[in-house]
């Protein structure tokens, strides 16, 4: 198992935990949150958090060998179901080639300003080691 606390190009983690941890041939990435890797700073509408999230969730699967293509299932926390609609929209356009299992939660998130949170598990080719 090997565990990654940063990669490069997202924000670090504030808390204690990994951005992704691989096992074998699949990647738990952790719930990823709109965060401006230079500036911390996270976007005011919905759809700017969900296409940063996405593209930062990219980044961190790109670093180990994977892709958006390769999501096994994602969870999702919206803090507001009026953004249903939106975020369906939105998260279409990045699976193009179909789309991963996924659960989709309402909920309060860590701080008030984020509107989505999203986690994901992924498979890769590129076996680490430990």
């Amino acid at each position: 198992m090997k565990k990654f606390e940063k990669v490069d190009g997202v924000p670090a983690p504030r808390a204690p935990y990994s951005s992704y941890t691989q096992v074998g041939n699949l990647i738990f990435v952790a719930g990823q949150v709109a965060m401006e890797p230079q500036t911390q700073e996270t976007p005011k509408s919905f759809a700017e958090q969900l296409h940063l999230i996405l593209k930062n969730l990219k980044t961190i699967l790109e670093s180990a060998g994977s892709s958006l293509e390769n999501i096994l299932k994602t969870t999702v926390f919206l803090k507001d179901l009026s953004n249903y609609a939106e975020y369906n929209e939105i998260y279409r356009q990045y699976f193009k080639n179909g789309f991963p299992a996924r659960s989709t939660v309402i909920a309060d998130l860590v701080h008030e300003d984020f509107l989505i949170e999203i986690e994901a598990i992924a498979w890769t080719t590129e076996i680490q080691s430990s």
